[in-house]
């Protein structure tokens, strides 16, 4: 079937695709003054054994790249985009669809990631929405067949109607509940005919607002049976990619369920699933959440559940989810030590759910964007390539808890003592702990070199 084509003027004043003048973007090297190149990603580049594009798996998001209209909370719509302009939704749905492939193949992401809603319009009746959406993943599957783009992760969205103003899963509306699952239920479906490697659930408003009309225990039940029907249903259609829960503060609720990784690693325990489900960890959340990306990525690894990563990051001045571009490569060297000193990132990614500035209009500002996240990811995994080398923070780290391996600490994991006998030996042994330096500036002094 063959795309439609809108005649419309970009901002060059001809009529012509909206990325046109821009060729395939190429690595140039450090010494290169051409913005449209990368400076550091050299996607064949070998490192740690593997290739940079094997490593970090980038993925451009449909969403915040190609439907969000400039809106902040305090203005409308900035981007004047072709598949933007009022007219048959499915029409610009298909130009939308030509355009982002068009991209996807010039920015050299391997990987695209998207919600339902991003690339198919809603209908009067969901029989409607479902047509449409399936005709735009049948188009989807031809331009991915023709560039060799992959899939990293579809996703429901089951937050920006109204119908889902008090929750998805969560809402007190079993109608809610069944609508939500039958949206999922189709999205699943065609990200496994999509060879999608992973399924997200992004909650968006799992929580509550107040709980002066809430029913915790009934919405945390029937969030459980959510996760429980979607594990049942990957198994079904025999889907071979992992399935992700993101954790996701204050956005838009007040109390959120999935609030962090420590919050959704307890919700997955829960519903008894820690061995289906894992984590998709954004960076904007893990500092809306208080904490850091590096704590949430160490967090994740340490209880086994990492999955991929939204690469992107907030501003401390404003207390709410920028999703601006990575640009900071000190903020990225320690998550990115924990990713790569304990196995990559195996069927995840590095997706760029960032979007441009509202005041960025043109359409090279898309790509300056992501060619700058990917050579600031580019040169922090060169860096993380040396410290993993040198092994020296894990020398200090191993030092530091040495006397686990000694005969105290297997004294005190021994199943047959217990807090009596451990007294007891601390006043036989006459034992009085020394303290010991945790030597932070030097560590942070070490870690500033590679930089």
């Amino acid at each position: 079937q063959r795309i439609i084509y809108l005649s419309s003027t970009s901002v060059y004043g001809e009529d012509v695709a909206y990325f046109e003048k821009i060729s395939e973007i190429q690595f140039e090297g450090e010494i290169s003054n051409n913005p449209l190149s990368f400076k550091y990603y050299d996607e064949n580049k070998i490192v740690l054994s593997k290739t940079m594009k094997e490593h970090l798996r980038f993925a451009t998001c449909y969403w915040h790249s190609f439907t969000w209209p400039g809106l902040d909370p305090f203005g409308g719509p900035t981007l004047n985009r072709p598949w933007m302009k009022s007219g048959n939704t499915m029409e610009m749905a298909e130009l939308k669809l030509e355009e982002a492939f068009d991209f996807f193949s010039k920015i050299t992401t391997p990987y695209f990631c998207f919600h339902d809603r991003d690339i198919s319009p809603e209908g009067e009746t969901y029989a409607e929405t479902q047509k449409n959406f399936f005709h735009i993943i049948d188009l989807m599957e031809k331009k991915m067949s023709q560039t060799g783009v992959k899939l990293l992760w579809g996703t429901a969205n089951a937050f920006s109607h109204k119908r889902f103003m008090a929750g998805a899963s969560t809402n007190p509306d079993p109608e809610v509940f069944a609508y939500a699952a039958a949206q999922v239920k189709d999205c699943m479906n065609a990200t496994n005919r999509l060879g999608g490697e992973n399924y997200v659930l992004w909650g968006g408003r799992e929580g509550y607002e107040t709980i002066l009309n809430t029913n915790m225990k009934i919405e945390m039940e029937n969030l459980a049976r959510f996760l429980e029907l979607v594990v049942n249903h990957k198994h079904k259609i025999g889907f071979k990619g992992q399935i992700l829960l993101e954790p996701k503060p204050h956005e838009p609720t007040k109390h959120q369920y999935d609030f962090d990784s420590a919050s959704c690693l307890a919700l997955i325990r829960k519903a008894g699933l820690e061995n289906e489900i894992k984590l998709n960890i954004e960076v904007n959340h893990a500092t809306l959440s208080g904490h850091n990306f590096e704590h949430e990525i160490a967090y994740a690894i340490s209880n086994n559940v990492l999955g991929s990563i939204d690469i992107n990051r907030g501003d401390t001045l404003l207390g709410w989810d920028t999703d601006q571009f990575p640009n900071n490569a000190h903020d990225l060297l320690m998550p990115f030590y924990y990713i790569f000193s304990n196995g990559g990132l195996k069927q995840g990614g590095l997706n760029f759910d960032a979007k441009i500035r509202r005041q960025s209009i043109d359409p090279e500002d898309l790509f300056y964007a992501h060619i700058g996240g990917m050579d600031v990811a580019a040169r922090v995994l060169l860096a993380v390539e040396k410290m993993i080398n040198d092994k020296i923070l894990p020398k200090y780290v191993d030092d530091r808890y040495s006397n686990w391996n000694n005969e105290l600490g297997t004294f005190i994991h021994d199943k047959n003592n217990d807090l009596e006998s451990i007294a007891s030996k601390v006043i036989n042994e006459n034992l009085e702990p020394k303290p010991k330096s945790g030597q932070q500036e030097l560590l942070e002094n070490i870690l500033n070199k590679y930089l």
